[in-house]
């Protein structure tokens, strides 16, 4: 794996994405999923062209089950766009790679006006009763 996409963990998600400096782009994977294999190329291909700016993680769902119940995974591939640790767009599946890169340049052209559209974080949210 090259150092432009980085593979996160329960353990280092909070200081990654959602107190990380920079806006992120993370994909929810599962290892054995074909679609995300697809994905793969594309998603290393724009962490290299925008990696500077944005933050581009990957997230085993089968390893770090509560980080994707937290976020409401509920299919693989997810990319989920985050803002100020904050997120506010995803798209779901094997979409047209053009799709993926456009929200990459929505999110470096808006910067911070993507705060408003995006979701308060509750740290007391579980799925666990």
């Amino acid at each position: 794996m090259n150092d432009t996409v980085v593979e996160v963990t329960t353990w280092d998600w909070e200081s990654a994405v959602e107190k990380g400096t920079r806006p992120a782009v993370v994909m929810f994977y599962s290892p054995g999923c074909p679609h995300c294999r697809a994905m793969e190329p594309y998603f290393r291909k724009f962490a290299e062209r925008y990696g500077e700016a944005i933050l581009f993680a990957r997230l085993n769902i089968e390893e770090n089950v509560w980080i994707a119940e937290r976020y409401g995974v509920l299919g693989v591939p997810t990319f989920k766009f985050f803002c100020s640790g904050r997120p506010f767009e995803e798209l779901v599946g094997e979409v047209y790679p053009a799709m993926i890169e456009k929200r990459i340049e929505d999110l470096l052209e808006h910067g911070e006006e993507c705060v408003r559209s995006s979701t308060a974080i509750d740290y007391e949210t579980t799925g666990y009763a």
